[in-house]
């Protein structure tokens, strides 16, 4: 199992010097991925006042392929992961060039995680339809896979018309490999019939939730005729304020369950520097090392 870090993209700051240190004692600790959240627009005042109100103005939010290329530059081998981008508001090859030329500049290190969104306001600033964006998203990563493995593309699907048009420079994955972030069961199994892998619900722990998200995830993929044990399935470990040894066991119950990556989290954990991060993700690797 894949060992990574979210980068606290709240808290990390804008420094670029501490943000490169950062980003390179993650490395050094042998973790194997790193992931970046993704929001354009926040309001001004919470949307909600469940986990949504976190998205508001307030807090900082950079942005993924961007970041990632700057981190990309500073390390050497870890994996670039965005977990996860919107990609419905975004225009579809303009996502395919940018991706294609973090992944060539990073030396075939990018994962690309999508989702579809739940924040109508971003949407409508950025000119994309909301109401469509889990039909549109299929026919975007099919556009994409498709710029990313062939020097020219004809395409004549229900959003995107290319006639005898490509990208270059191409990717050095061909396809790049495409992950989908699903919290509801729609998007989990859309995940499983046409995905690299799912990345799950970060706010659900091991338990008969995270198993059956999970069966939803398996079940899709072999309806698909995939082959499942090809198809990869990402957890979170939240550390919040508990200890090693709970975030050790959440890593074995992930692991039991079949997880192929497990990412963790120390954002909204109370810390109130990038120092106290690196202290818990070294706690982490001390008490499971993977």
């Amino acid at each position: 199992m894949q060992i990574g870090v979210s980068i606290p993209t709240t808290e990390i700051g804008t420094d670029p010097i501490a943000i490169r240190d950062f980003a390179q004692a993650i490395e050094d600790m042998g973790y194997e991925h790193l992931t970046l959240i993704d929001h354009v627009l926040q309001q001004g005042t919470p949307v909600a006042h469940d986990w949504r109100a976190f998205y508001a103005r307030e807090n900082m939010f950079h942005e993924p392929l961007i970041f990632l290329t700057y981190i990309a530059a500073l390390t050497k081998k870890v994996q670039l992961t965005t977990a996860i981008l919107i990609l419905p508001q975004r225009q579809t090859a303009l996502v395919a060039k940018q991706a294609a030329e973090l992944d060539l500049l990073s030396g075939g290190r990018l994962r690309l995680g999508v989702g579809i969104g739940w924040n109508k306001m971003e949407f409508d600033a950025l000119h994309q339809n909301f109401h469509d964006r889990g039909r549109r998203v299929e026919e975007q990563i099919d556009v994409m896979r498709q710029l990313w493995s062939n020097e020219l593309v004809t395409y004549d699907g229900e959003w995107h018309k290319i006639e005898d048009a490509g990208i270059n420079p191409l990717p050095i994955q061909r396809p790049i490999p495409v992950w989908i972030g699903g919290f509801v069961e729609p998007a989990i199994a859309r995940a499983g019939r046409i995905a690299d892998g799912l990345l799950a619900n970060p706010r659900v722990g091991p338990g008969d939730e995270a198993n059956r998200h999970y069966e939803i995830f398996h079940e899709a993929a072999v309806k698909a005729g995939r082959d499942v044990t090809k198809v990869g399935y990402e957890a979170t470990i939240l550390t919040e304020d508990r200890g090693p040894q709970a975030w050790a066991a959440d890593a074995e119950s992930w692991k039991q369950m079949g997880a192929t990556h497990v990412t963790v989290r120390t954002m909204a954990s109370g810390l109130s520097s990038n120092d106290e991060h690196l202290e818990q993700l070294r706690k982490f690797k001390e008490n499971y090392p993977g």
